[in-house]
């Protein structure tokens, strides 16, 4: 989901596809009643993937022009029927073939429904972030420029930025300069124009599972294919599996999350960071390393990274301030070595450059020490999150219920009963205004059925407490169900 022109993309497809039908449920062409193509023969018909075209029809009944009929499929409505926010929230509309797409669509509809408890975004809470700060380093950058952040900035990224990101680099064991930084419209368009660098439509990339969903769509709208390699929920991917995967499938390169993976929260040890590195550069197989989360550690030190171990520039790092900062200024970067030149000739031919006044407002940020000072808030407030939210949920969910420990982050993985589905569970959370994100989501082939992601970004008030209660209860009452 970025990157930005591929979003851009899609949101002009499912917009156009969406104009076209209203236009004929206007016009009369189609009527009240009359059932509509399924996802899948709307999406092969218009030539739209299984997403675009669900969208598209979210999209119309948000208006109230068509409606979803559980087990029948979609029908033009009345007109003069227009559902609520609320309604929104709580109904849980299943389209007729449920793929992971699918559900991916259904758990991130509604996040904006008013009254919604959202367990499911990995995000900071406002009131943990620096906002009025941030405002007013805003209004200093702008200040400061000679030309009021209006021009255009190089390709490469801001100066003072990158600078800053160099230095921090220094925690994580990075050894570079402000030359070997590109700036990005956040972590997924740096991913998006590393994997454009060192891969072609076609070619297989290693991914961890369980991991972030937003990567099957990248690796999708690339034409990329999927090899997913085992992780274990505390020491990371397993190194074993990758070395077999590469004597028998040609990997064209590798994507890994190796500091507090999504959903699992694990971190890849110092020694295996090192050994994956070697092996890699053994068969000259780039390594695509997402360290979004790397600044939100637990512990008293920063973790390293792959790319400090990295002696051939096959190492590309990714990150941004998403998830420390600001989601919505949309600054991130890459590190990508050997392929800086390539990097920068795809992000030219894509954006040409990013957004002025955000990048030399974090940049500002960073040089003046207020991002230091917020991260050792921040982490602080994480961790106590993490605690008590796991306390909470050792009380309410059934005793059969295991739960991760993240050393970093911001989400929790937890493994219910077998006999829970976690979709199902999602469903019936809506129906509370509860919003979590279910394992499905984060596999190829929705293998995780019994296990759900919780995110802790919100600081534990009664209302999170209600929910969790709520969601504990409801997952003991699906276990007496199938006794």
């Amino acid at each position: 989901m970025r990157v930005e022109n591929i979003i851009h993309e899609e949101e002009f497809l499912y917009n156009q596809l969406a104009d076209k039908l209203e236009k004929n449920i206007l016009d009369g062409v189609l009527k009240t009643g009359d059932k509509l193509l399924s996802v899948r023969a709307l999406s092969k018909e218009q030539g739209v993937s299984l997403s675009t075209a669900f969208k598209a029809y979210t999209q119309l009944e948000i208006k109230g022009l068509v409606e979803a009929r559980p087990k029948s499929g979609y029908y033009v409505s009345n007109r003069k029927k227009r559902p609520s926010p609320s309604d929104e929230a709580i109904e849980s509309k299943v389209p007729e073939e449920t793929s992971v797409d699918d559900i991916v669509s259904m758990v991130y509809r509604n996040l904006n429904a008013e009254g919604l408890i959202r367990l499911s975004i990995a995000v900071p809470s406002a009131e943990l972030l620096p906002v009025k700060k941030l405002s007013k380093t805003l209004v200093e950058a702008i200040r400061e420029s000679a030309d009021s952040c209006t021009g255009y900035e190089s390709t490469q990224g801001n100066g003072r930025l990158r600078k800053q990101i160099a230095r921090y680099a220094f925690n994580w064991g990075g050894n570079i300069s402000d030359k070997d930084v590109v700036t990005t419209q956040g972590c997924m368009e740096a991913l998006v124009f590393c994997l454009k660098a060192v891969a072609e439509p076609g070619d297989t990339i290693a991914i961890e599972t369980p991991t972030y969903f937003g990567i099957f769509n990248v690796m999708k709208s690339l034409g990329l294919k999927v090899l997913e390699i085992p992780t274990h929920p505390a020491e990371g991917i397993s190194l074993e599996y990758l070395r077999n995967a590469i004597e028998k499938v040609q990997i064209k390169a590798c994507l890994f999350v190796t500091n507090f993976t999504n959903p699992l929260g694990c971190i890849l040890p110092e020694e295996k960071k090192k050994q994956l590195v070697e092996l890699l550069a053994a068969k000259e197989i780039p390594l695509i390393e997402d360290d979004i989360y790397g600044e939100l550690y637990f512990g008293n030190t920063r973790p390293r990274t792959c790319k400090s171990f990295d002696k051939k520039g096959l190492v590309l790092l990714c990150s941004s301030i998403s998830k420390s900062l600001a989601p919505g200024y949309r600054v991130g970067w890459c590190i990508p070595g050997k392929f800086k030149d390539k990097v920068l000739h795809i992000k030219l031919m894509h954006t040409v450059s990013a957004a002025t006044p955000n990048q030399a407002a974090v940049g500002l940020f960073f040089e003046t020490g207020r991002f230091d000072l917020h991260m050792r808030n921040l982490r602080k407030a994480l961790y106590t999150q993490s605690l008590l939210y796991t306390r909470a949920i050792a009380e309410y969910f059934p005793e059969s219920t295991k739960v991760s420990q993240p050393k970093g982050g911001y989400v929790l993985w937890i493994e219910l009963d077998k006999r829970i589905d976690a979709f199902e569970l999602f469903k019936l959370g809506l129906k509370y205004n509860i919003s979590i994100s279910p394992g499905h989501i984060f596999s190829t082939d929705a293998r995780f059925t019994n296990c759900i992601r919780i995110c802790f970004g919100t600081p534990l008030n009664k209302e999170i407490e209600f929910a969790l209660k709520t969601l504990g209860t409801l997952a003991k009452s699906m276990i007496k169900e199938k006794v």
